[in-house]
């Protein structure tokens, strides 16, 4: 039976909840906790990585049947890397107390599992339009949950949003600990909780990457396949 094809509205819509890629795909940690401090560097790293993500979904998609299979991951890197670059050019040009914000976090999106998931499960296997709207509402998603996340601990370790005070310290005061680490990971299992809860409220499964989408599933099978005899697992 032929697979049904997905509308553009669900593709729109998946990266929100049923495939948020922090919170359901659990891809793109390292940033999330890193620079969601403040809701301010949440909007600013999560708009970068949109950015990237709609430039280089669009381009891998074209190029899709010209890529060799063989080097297509540093094909995909590479043109992720261009992006990258011009994104991190215009935030130092126009926002540059934004680029010392993010810091080293910036370029680091070249590497970001979210960019590179959806070059190789999505991008590397749809038409151009489906994947840009797939970069559109993976990037939203991964924006919506940044600034979630520097909300929620800006507003409990330092008593404001987006830089204006909210709880000046008279009535509760802020906890410095939900800016620092554990409180970066405190927030992460509240929402996950919270996403996964609203998700299976839909009905919907649990969203995962499955082997077929990864990079390394052709050298799995390989491996699956050698018999015990031959030096195989045992």
């Amino acid at each position: 039976m032929a697979k049904k094809q997905r509308s553009l509205k669900d593709i729109f819509f998946a990266g929100w909840i049923k495939e948020n890629p922090v919170l359901r795909l659990v891809l793109g940690t390292c940033p999330t906790l890193a620079v969601t401090t403040q809701a301010v560097n949440g909007l600013g790293m999560g708009a970068a990585a949109l950015l990237v993500l709609v430039g280089s979904n669009a381009v891998i998609s074209l190029l899709r049947k010209v890529i060799p299979d063989n080097v297509r991951i540093p094909a995909f890197i590479t043109v992720i890397a261009g992006f990258v670059t011009i994104v991190q050019m215009l935030v130092k040009a126009f926002l540059p107390s934004l680029n010392d914000s993010l810091g080293i976090f910036l370029p680091l999106i070249v590497v970001n599992c979210i960019i590179l998931g959806r070059a190789e499960s999505f991008a590397s296997k749809n038409p151009v339009i489906p994947s840009i709207i797939d970069g559109i509402g993976m990037g939203i998603g991964f924006t919506i949950t940044l600034v979630l996340f520097g909300s929620i601990r800006e507003l409990l370790g330092n008593g404001s949003i987006f830089g204006y005070v909210i709880n000046d310290g008279s009535v509760i005061q802020p906890m410095l600990i939900m800016i620092l680490p554990p409180g970066g990971f405190f927030v992460f299992g509240v929402l996950m909780a919270w996403f996964n809860k609203m998700a299976e409220g839909k009905g919907e499964a649990p969203a995962t990457l499955e082997c077929c989408n990864c990079p390394q599933a052709a050298y799995c099978r390989e491996a699956q396949a050698v018999p015990a005899e031959e030096g195989g697992d045992k």
